[in-house]
């Protein structure tokens, strides 16, 4: 027994230290093989190094801004080298270099770089804190009741902090300072019931709104530059929020079934909440402010498309434009450039130029007719088409760590496969949009998203209890997938 301990404890050490060194050898091996038939040279170097970066990214070899670096490299230079078909010489460096780039100049790019800010401001301000002690305030001490007042933190907050990171770290400290009042011990099912439920909802609701979570942003970048059509913050809640809605009574219910608490009530936990809460004083002018510019926020991103045609990305570009302005303002500069993840900010251009440069040189599209094989896709119906990608990217997910790595590497080949269907009447822009959603699930395990591992690292739970949850979790979510593909979304005529 102890040696298998030992083997397992030692599996991931190993993956960790060579991660890089196989994803090299994978990526000289692919390189060097005959390119295929129907496939350029330069498609068929894209390809290496978007299995280069599934290793990278699926071993975490090393850290997420390096592989950044690493990939922009490799796309340089193996694009740059490779001949262009069109003109009969090599692309260059230089144009190698500016595809490796091009994800930095898309409007997505921008919107999750300002979507950091709004998530410092939060932080800075203490609103996104205030604003989870009043939901809790009010849903009273009772275990469940309790329960139910994280589930609706993570729902309120989705809407006014753009990262789920950020949420969930927030929320974090919150629910601890109740376990540690309510004289809970850390390892009873009652904290790990809560703690498990602050990293799931917000995955849960990564799904239901657009601006949660920065894979979506993916999506709906390769949507409009594949596709042509720009999906509108209302246009995405209105088919994702049922689903995302259905997923929360689930996990209630699931929560309350799998770890049920020891207590029905917790002796002075409306104390508790209030003693917090009067403990931050009155609501200081900054939060008014914040709070102001965040509504206006949400307002602009609920009635685009409908009141006017100011996008996502440019409203919240002003809104963090205002933010950091003399006297109107809430941050300054310097203070908050320090509190930005640079590296997720760079990780995310990059994963755009990864499937920009995918879909230029035709590699997603090979790969797609591959995928379209293998699966008989090419005359399935719609719903066993989204039933078969499901599974796929359920199963997929399992080796990532990164949602947003997961979604730059495969939405350009789902769009690309959708778009070799011979099915009638299938909806490209539906089927990716819900495809989308899947990605964000990472429910079975801690290592799936940052928030699991977030809320892993408070010691309140094991793995396997996780494990209990997630894997049910997965199971109705992929039952909801279907239900709504046969119903809500196929009436939407997503479907």
């Amino acid at each position: 027994m102890r040696k298998e301990t030992a083997l397992k404890q030692a599996q991931p050490g190993f993956i960790k230290r060579f991660g890089f060194y196989i994803a090299l050898a994978v990526l000289a091996v692919i390189v060097l093989l005959p390119t295929p038939e129907g496939l350029s040279v330069a498609g068929h170097r894209m390809i290496g190094v978007m299995v280069f970066s599934v290793i990278v990214w699926a071993t975490t070899a090393i850290s997420y801004p390096v592989s950044a670096g690493v990939i922009m490299v490799l796309i340089a230079l193996l694009v740059g080298f490779a001949p262009n078909e069109a003109t009969g010489r090599l692309y260059g460096t230089s144009a190698g270099l500016g595809m490796a780039l091009k994800g930095f100049s898309s409007t997505a790019f921008c919107l999750v770089a300002a979507a950091m800010f709004l998530a410092a401001a939060m932080t800075k301000t203490g609103l996104d804190k205030r604003i989870a002690l009043m939901i809790l305030s009010k849903v009273g001490a009772k275990a469940n009741r309790v329960l139910l007042g994280v589930i609706l933190c993570g729902f309120i907050l989705s809407f006014f902090v753009p990262s789920t990171t950020a949420r969930v770290a927030c929320l974090v400290p919150i629910v601890m300072g109740m376990i540690k009042a309510f004289g809970v011990p850390l390892k009873s099912r009652f904290a790990g019931m809560l703690m498990i439920t602050v990293a799931q909802v917000d995955s849960v609701w990564n799904v239901g709104i657009k601006t949660a979570a920065a894979q979506n942003m993916v999506a709906v970048n390769f949507i409009s530059q594949t596709l042509g059509v720009d999906i509108s913050w209302l246009d995405w809640f209105i088919a994702a929020a049922p689903f995302a809605v259905l997923m929360s009574a689930a996990l209630y219910k699931l929560m309350l079934h799998i770890m049920p608490p020891e207590i029905d009530e917790i002796a002075g936990g409306q104390a508790t909440v209030t003693r917090l809460l009067k403990e931050m004083g009155k609501i200081s002018a900054d939060e008014l402010k914040l709070l102001v510019i965040s509504l206006c926020l949400l307002f602009f991103w609920t009635t685009e498309k409908v009141l006017h045609s100011i996008d996502t990305s440019t409203s919240t570009m002003v809104a963090i434009t205002l933010l950091m302005l003399p006297k109107i303002g809430v941050m300054h500069w310097n203070e908050t450039v320090n509190k930005i993840n640079w590296g997720t900010v760079v990780l995310f251009g990059v994963g755009i130029s990864l499937g920009s440069a995918l879909l230029s040189t035709k590699a997603a599209t090979w790969l797609a007719n591959q995928i379209v094989s293998i699966f008989a896709l090419e005359s399935s119906t719609t719903l066993m088409v989204l039933a078969i990608m499901t599974v796929f990217l359920i199963v997929i997910h399992m080796g990532f760590a990164s949602a947003t790595g997961l979604a730059s590497a495969i939405i350009p080949i789902i769009i690309s496969v959708l778009q070799q269907l011979k099915t009638p009447g299938v909806n490209v822009v539906g089927m990716t949009m819900i495809l989308q959603y899947v990605v964000s699930f990472g429910f079975i395990l801690p290592v799936n998203a940052p928030q699991n591992m977030i809320a892993y690292g408070t010691d309140t739970f094991e793995v396997n209890d996780f494990v209990k949850s997630g894997i049910p979790l997965t199971l109705i979510a992929f039952a909801l997938i279907m239900l709504l593909g046969a119903t809500y979304w196929k009436w939407m005529g997503l479907v």
